[in-house]
């Protein structure tokens, strides 16, 4: 028997918070009145518990409710079901964190290659690391090849799909992959430098599964999920199914406000298994602040019992101005990304694209 401790931010009136509080340890534990229980068992080992009440100000309260372990399953969707799943339908609820033991870590290992294994497969033990995306959404594969090509040549770590390309058309999945991943090995022969090409997989389970089996026939050794579109078990079972791939976590459809940002992308992506985080950062084209970025890459680093640390990559209209101002925040343990941006001299995408490597690459913290 034990007990995790799962954190919301709720919204109330201070007469009414104690009754809020006890309601979500209800709904996330039995789910009924305590006076229909009649065995002392689920009442000491199953029913949830408050276990603190703290004023945020403002109307808003940290509750801090206990779980019993026994009840989370092994597996991603009983897991959120039991910390986050009727509760979520309150809309003056947020989940904001959690505390688990390390036997629960253990049911979800996290990231399988983490910071350090990326850096190792592309051979940059400590510098900042560097990541484009393939744009715009319908181009055909001749002309993506050709763009993945020229940002591996120019130096790129990772180069990624749009998170929007899936298998249009104009852009057959295996054709895609088979033409990027050669282009990412022409240009490695060229420059001697290493570069992971990362197509994207989007689909039902079955469909996520027979195009990782083909991403790994073509050598591929890194992929774009968005783990809130496919779904966390999915996305889980994925990673457990090729743990080869180093799994780049998309955030898109993850702007649920009913979980914060900031624990969503800093802590339960890395749970079930991303190595590398992308999120919007502040001053682009989304809305998240210095504070919630700053913690959102805390959490993605920071010890977590045997869960190995996954890499932040800000991204979301991120500018070349912007380069040494992001580093100098988030520091050396990061990968930023950079899409749009390099594309809009259209004729010197190579070079405006060696300039954000260059850059990436000079930067140091005592500056």
């Amino acid at each position: 028997m034990g007990w995790l401790k799962a954190t919301y931010i709720v919204e109330c009136a201070a007469r009414e918070i104690e009754q809020r509080a006890a309601q979500i340890a209800s709904e996330q534990s039995v789910e009924c009145p305590l006076e229909a229980i009649g065995e002392q068992r689920i009442l000491d080992e199953i029913v949830a518990r408050v276990a603190g009440i703290e004023d945020s100000g403002r109307g808003r309260y940290r509750v801090d409710v206990e779980i019993s372990i026994q009840t989370i399953g092994t597996n991603p969707a009983q897991f959120v079901n039991m910390v986050f799943g009727n509760a979520s339908l309150w809309g003056d609820v947020m989940f904001a964190g959690l505390e688990v033991p390390d036997s629960v870590l253990a049911i979800f290992p996290g990231p399988r290659h983490g910071i350090a294994g990326i850096r190792d497969l592309l051979g940059a033990p400590s510098r900042p690391l560097t990541n484009a995306a393939m744009k715009p959404q319908g181009l055909h594969v001749p002309e993506l090849a050709a763009l993945c090509r020229t940002f591996a040549l120019a130096g790129v770590d990772i180069i990624k799909d749009d998170h929007g390309i899936d298998d249009q058309a104009y852009s057959p999945f295996a054709e895609r992959v088979r033409a990027c991943q050669a282009a990412i090995a022409e240009a490695h022969r060229a420059s001697g430098k290493r570069a992971l090409y990362a197509p994207n997989l989007i689909g039902t389970p079955s469909v996520l599964r027979e195009r990782a089996r083909i991403a790994r026939e073509e050598g591929v050794r890194a992929v774009l999920v968005a783990p809130m579109l496919v779904g966390l078990p999915a996305f889980f079972e994925l990673v457990e199914e090729f743990p080869d791939f180093v799994y780049l976590a998309h955030p898109s459809f993850g702007g649920a406000r009913s979980i914060a940002p900031e624990f969503l992308f800093g802590r339960l992506l890395r749970l079930f298994g991303s190595d590398a985080i992308i999120f919007v950062n502040v001053g682009g084209r989304f809305g998240y602040t210095h504070d919630i970025c700053a913690a959102l890459a805390e959490g993605a680093r920071r010890p977590w019992g045997a869960v190995k640390p996954a890499l932040p990559v800000p991204a979301g209209g991120m500018k070349m101005e912007r380069i040494e101002e992001l580093l100098d925040f988030y520091g050396a343990d990061t990968m930023l990304l950079i899409g749009g941006n390099l594309l809009v001299e259209r004729e010197r995408v190579l070079e405006r694209t060696r300039e954000f490597v260059e850059r990436v690459m000079a930067w140091s913290p005592a500056r």
